[in-house]
């Protein structure tokens, strides 16, 4: 008897029967490769000097990265693997890249400071993965507890792809990076209740004028995509702070954890 086969039925009658193999799921996981394969692109292109389609690359990351959990849960093939998968490709295409570019165009002429800010990027970026995969049943769904990484990765990209854009190089706005790094960075970590958009229902119809103004606002980033790009994300990292303040004002509880403030156990819980 090999490890694919099993033995069942009673001691007397013994049936062998043939173990059905685990397999992978391919289209979810094609959607997770290809977001990984932004990451690595974004990379090559900024030791190339190519800051902007490094930028771009990112952006690109972080479209595939919303897209690959959503087919998964359409077609019913989520699994384990696709999880594990989809948290180590969002920490190289969000944690390790954006850190790395900001690092080669415009930290590495601040010396010390310049690798501190990446890697506390890089580091919060990982502890912000970690968190979100312990806390996944714990968190109320409307929101995430701190700014999300391909979020986070958009500031950081969108400012060099904006910059770049403009013909601004990288060491004359290195210490604006540094601090816009530390800010997505820190703000990744913190409590901070940011609107998550996962009770928008993709399955749901709508009126005619919704989708008359979602080709509107394709139109508006086409007209000038570094800095709408740039300009949406800023606003949506600003806008968990000032959700935290308006509850705060209220009276209303600030956290997010909606169940429990035990750590849960973290068998199954991984994105």
């Amino acid at each position: 008897m090999n490890d694919n086969t099993d033995l069942v039925g009673t001691e007397s009658d013994p049936v062998l029967v043939r173990k059905r193999r685990k397999g992978i799921y391919v289209l979810p996981n094609l959607f997770t490769l290809a977001a990984l394969f932004g990451g690595f692109y974004a990379i090559v292109m900024a030791i190339n000097g190519r800051f902007d389609l490094a930028s771009v690359g990112i952006f690109c990351a972080m479209v595939l990265d919303s897209l690959d959990g959503r087919v998964a849960r359409m077609t019913n093939t989520q699994s384990a693997f696709g999880e594990q998968m989809d948290s180590l490709s969002d920490m190289v295409s969000f944690g390790a890249a954006p850190a790395l570019i900001s690092y080669v165009w415009a930290l590495n002429g601040l010396g010390r400071w310049g690798w501190f800010a990446a890697f506390v990027y890089c580091a919060c970026a990982a502890l912000r993965l970690a968190r979100f995969n312990v806390n996944t049943t714990v968190v109320d769904k409307r929101y995430f507890q701190g700014l999300p990484s391909p979020a986070a990765a958009a500031l950081v990209a969108g400012f060099i792809w904006l910059m770049t854009d403009l013909g601004v190089k990288g060491p004359s706005v290195a210490w604006p990076m540094f601090a816009l790094s530390l800010f997505a960075g820190l703000t990744m970590v913190t409590n901070v209740p940011f609107y998550s958009f996962k009770d928008v229902s993709m399955k749901r119809s709508v009126p005619f004028a919704v989708i008359v103004l979602i080709a509107l606002g394709i139109a508006v980033v086409n007209i000038d995509p570094p800095t709408v790009m740039f300009g949406v994300f800023v606003i949506y990292g600003f806008s968990g702070y000032v959700v935290y303040g308006w509850r705060k004002a209220k009276g209303v509880q600030t956290s997010v954890i909606s169940t429990s403030t035990d750590e849960p156990d973290e068998r199954g819980l991984h994105r």
